[in-house]
C-alpha cells in the first residue's frame, strides 16, 4: 500500500472580498435575537398580556 502524503492547509487570501463575512452576519442574527427577546419579555410581563394568556391556558385545560 503506498504511503499517502498528508493534506496541506489552503490558507485564505488576506483581499478577499467576503473575508469574516459570516462571523459578521452570525453577530449581527444573534444582537436581533437578543434585542426580539429582551422584547418578547417586556411584553410578557405586562399585566394585560399576562391575564390574556392565563385566560387561554385556563380555557384549554377545562375543555375536556
Amino acid at each position: 500500500m503506498p504511503a499517502t502524503k498528508p493534506l496541506e492547509r489552503v490558507e485564505p487570501e488576506d483581499d478577499h472580498p467576503e473575508l469574516g463575512a459570516t462571523t459578521a452576519e452570525y453577530g449581527i442574527v444573534m444582537l436581533a435575537a437578543v434585542g426580539f427577546a429582551g422584547l418578547l419579555v417586556a411584553i410578557l410581563k405586562s399585566g394585560e398580556v399576562k391575564e390574556l394568556l392565563l385566560g387561554v391556558i385556563r380555557t384549554a385545560l377545562s375543555t375536556g
